[in-house]
């Protein structure tokens, strides 16, 4: 496995362009089977995730070609209904393959989903809603199958505002018979992003950024043209970078509109945050402090944020306090920030920071994708040697990261 060795103790100095969202890309690349012609995907990161989604879309029949960051999907009427375990397993997002599928064919075959070991994250809530709109579901060697007749319209009240569930429903409403209106939905930038893909092929979707989605079904989609949103959370990330290597960034592409929340806990640290038409500037300051945080879905904090903000508190004055509300193990990369001398004690779902540590340089290991980023940062703050290893959750949300941060002064080198 590749492994990442960082030199800390180097502040970061330019620009860094952020990539478009992993986490919008692949709801909309799986969005394309609903659209029987053409349609170009352009923006996307270069990912381990974005490639398994064009291989899936592959094996679905779908018609793909990829050059740069575009993508022109075709998906015809040779489109097939299974989802082979050997890709999905490695990626949670698979699930929702179950939307289009069911829309278009009536039918679908996907294997249960695997991706990061951060909780449980179960899709009932997916396929209760699914089942509302007519769908019946059974478990067949590790498989979902699935099927109907005809989806129909239906009102869904979402026990939590999931993200994938309300993305699946979007999926699967679009092409539905009727109006289908969804309450307590999520509403992530990354679930407008797919339904404004969707409006562009034709759909009539309305509300879709607040708790309440009203979806009105038409008969087919239509090609088109679009471009995903940047990477919020990426933003994010090297707004911390910049925080916790003493630097100066400029970050072009950035979603500030998408931050608000990251964005004023940044400032209460003591960041300076200056969001331009097209650069948003960043620079760090001697004076950072711990802060108290929650996550909450959006727009509160988000929980895909947390282990970045743990790694810039460890260096920060005074003593915060993270809450993790929304993934039950996603605090494994305490234990590792710990051997870099952070001074952390975690309690249930909380976790409380002891700031003012210098770290020291050592060999860690990542046990998720943002747990991976949190270490590079803490890394990038230590004195000698991080060996950061198993970086292949990293390479599924971040788009060349080593190369990046090398760019902007980081010591930084992959290893093979």
């Amino acid at each position: 496995m590749d492994e990442l060795i960082i030199q800390g103790g180097k502040p970061l100095s330019g620009k860094v362009r952020i990539s478009g969202s992993k986490n919008a890309a692949l709801p909309i690349l799986l969005g394309s089977m609903l659209v029987p012609g053409e349609v170009v995907i352009s923006g996307l990161p270069e990912l381990q995730d974005v490639g398994t989604t064009i291989e899936l879309l592959t094996l679905f029949g779908c018609s793909c070609r990829r050059e740069g960051d575009s993508v022109s999907i075709v998906a015809g009427s040779g489109l097939k209904p299974e989802a082979p375990y050997d890709l999905v397993r490695t990626m949670r997002a698979s699930v929702l393959c179950l939307g289009p599928l069911l829309a278009r064919l009536g039918r679908a075959r996907v294997a249960l989903p695997g991706g990061c070991a951060i909780g449980s994250r179960p899709i009932d809530m997916h396929l209760r809603s699914l089942e509302k709109l007519g769908a019946s579901f059974d478990l067949d060697s590790g498989d979902i199958l699935g099927h109907c007749e005809r989806l129909r319209g239906a009102h869904v009240v979402f026990d939590f505002p999931t993200v994938g569930g309300t993305e699946n429903m979007l999926l699967a409403a679009v092409l539905a018979e009727g109006e289908t209106i969804l309450e307590n939905a999520a509403r992530e930038p990354e679930v407008s992003d797919l339904a404004e893909f969707l409006n562009a092929c034709g759909a009539r979707i309305s509300g879709q950024g607040t708790s309440l989605i009203r979806i009105k079904g038409v008969e087919s989609l239509r090609n088109c043209r679009y471009t995903v949103m940047p990477d919020r959370i990426e933003a994010g990330t090297y707004m911390a970078a910049a925080g916790i290597s003493g630097g100066d960034l400029q970050l072009e592409n950035c979603p500030d509109w998408a931050l608000d929340t990251v964005i004023a806990k940044f400032r209460e640290m003591g960041l300076e945050v200056e969001a331009g038409e097209s650069v948003t500037r960043v620079r760090s300051s001697p004076d950072l402090a711990c802060i108290d945080i929650v996550t909450q879905p959006y727009p509160g904090f988000p929980t895909d944020m947390q282990a970045q903000f743990m790694a810039l508190m460890c260096v920060a004055s005074g003593s915060g306090m993270i809450q993790e509300t929304i993934f039950e193990n996603r605090f494994l990369h305490a234990l590792e920030l710990m051997r870099l001398g952070a001074q952390i004690k975690i309690s249930g779902d909380t976790a409380l920071i002891r700031g003012e540590r210098r770290l020291i340089g050592a060999p860690v290991q990542a046990s998720d994708l943002r747990a991976s980023a949190s270490l590079v940062l803490a890394g990038l703050a230590a004195r000698g040697t991080t060996t950061v290893r198993r970086i292949y959750h990293l390479d599924r949300g971040y788009e060349r990261m080593e190369d990046k941060l090398a760019q902007v002064g980081a010591r930084i080198r992959r290893k093979k």
